[in-house]
């Protein structure tokens, strides 16, 4: 919605279907191509009365944006470059509007498709026109199924499962296998924040889910000069790797932006640079990749500093954003280049609160990555991690391409390694 500027402002005439905005996001594919991306993770894009998310009709385009057609020219854009779309879909709870809770109050049967009773169903985390679905009803489970199956019969890719955290894992057990035997190669990825997330997968049959706890780790401890955090966080990760490979990130539309996180604008180079050599499914939240800025904050209307439209492309940047723009696109085609990253763990080489050296490895594949947030310079030779000699990748300050048998990383740097 934000995005295209479709937003719920009544102070303003809303956007009409002749518009077509959701054509617009077909203007930005080629820079997501030229960022190195696969695919393209979709908002709620469905009938709702205000932010997407109070869905009145998951079979309908929302009017503000479109129309079928407009979907049908949004999936032809996408298949022309070869990009994936991803939906964002909203199971755990519907808006006010959604025509079974409009009948429930006199039809027991529309009653039982959520939890609690008439007046006084269940709500979603205390928002009020967010009305939780009752995800032991059969029909419940037959109409998600239904919805799933349907846009991936008109050319989705996958689903983003909005909330999936609170759902039961009963639930997604019962349904994403019937859709998994209409569209084999379709992708569920869960929303989880908290909990044992490999247990979850499991349960739920989920492909992915979103590694909120690595989120957290890589931000925090370079904000606090506390590597030990991330190492800790890095060590669950290798073991959640072993089983399904986690949605990365260090930005999404619930989440203050990192350039904003960030205390030190010099360390979003260390947050890309390990996001993009751990294993996983990274994925950039749009903005982000041109340094844009923008804080969460917990209130009505909170979100949108972090939820910008956007203009068509291409988007005038300054000094920060040019260089922003051009390390995620060397380091998004650096993991091309080690397609092995997806499922690579990590061991540990050099650890102090603001020094940290690791291998990322997938069997006889591997790099060295070397961090260093303190002010003076971490200076390593090959011996120490392994190797006589070691192949300059990538770098902060450093020539590419170079080999060498000795690393000097400069305070605040960063070196990608490989053993020549």
């Amino acid at each position: 919605m934000g995005f295209v500027g479709a937003y719920p402002d009544r102070s303003v005439e809303p956007p009409q279907p002749g518009e077509h905005r959701l054509r617009r996001l077909v203007d930005w594919f080629d820079h997501a191509i030229e960022l190195g991306a696969s695919g393209v993770a979709l908002g709620p894009i469905f009938a709702s009365r205000t932010h997407g998310y109070d869905t009145t009709d998951h079979y309908r385009i929302d009017p503000r944006l479109g129309d079928d057609g407009d979907f049908d020219y949004l999936v032809a854009g996408a298949r022309r470059r070869g990009l994936r779309i991803l939906l964002d879909g909203v199971f755990n709870h519907v808006g006010v509007d959604f025509p079974r809770h409009r009948e429930a109050s006199n039809d027991s049967a529309s009653a039982r498709w959520f939890r609690g009773r008439p007046g006084r169903f269940h709500t979603f985390e205390g928002h009020s026109e967010l009305v939780t679905l009752n995800h032991d009803n059969p029909e419940v489970i037959d109409y998600t199924i239904d919805v799933m199956a349907h846009w991936l019969g008109r050319g989705a890719d996958g689903w983003r499962l909005d909330a999936a955290y609170t759902v039961p894992q009963q639930f997604w057990a019962s349904t994403l296998p019937r859709v998994r035997e209409r569209y084999p190669e379709a992708w569920f990825v869960g929303e989880l924040i908290h909990g044992d997330y490999a247990a979850v997968v499991q349960a739920a049959t989920f492909d992915s889910a979103t590694q909120y706890e690595l989120w957290k780790a890589i931000w925090s401890s370079l904000n606090d000069g506390n590597f030990f955090e991330l190492d800790w966080a890095l060590q669950r990760h290798n073991m959640l790797l072993t089983s399904f490979a986690p949605l990365t990130f260090i930005g999404n539309h619930d989440v203050t932006r990192i350039a904003s996180q960030l205390a030190n604008a010099k360390h979003l180079a260390h947050a890309l640079v390990i996001l993009l050599t751990v294993g996983g499914v990274p994925s950039v939240y749009a903005g982000d990749e041109l340094g844009f800025r923008g804080v969460k904050e917990e209130r009505y209307g909170g979100d949108d500093a972090v939820r910008p439209e956007f203009g068509s492309p291409p988007m005038p940047l300054d000094a920060f954003g040019s260089d922003v723009w051009a390390l995620h696109q060397y380091l998004i085609g650096l993991r091309r280049r080690h397609p092995w990253l997806h499922k690579a763990s990590t061991t540990t080489l050099h650890l102090d609160n603001r020094r940290y050296v690791y291998e990322a490895r997938s069997g006889d594949n591997a790099l060295l990555v070397a961090l260093n947030i303190g002010d003076e310079p971490l200076r390593l030779t090959p011996s120490e991690v392994g190797a006589e000699r070691a192949h300059v990748v990538a770098g902060s300050s450093a020539p590419r391409q170079e080999v060498v048998d000795h690393v000097v990383v400069e305070a605040h740097g960063w070196r990608i390694l490989s053993r020549a």
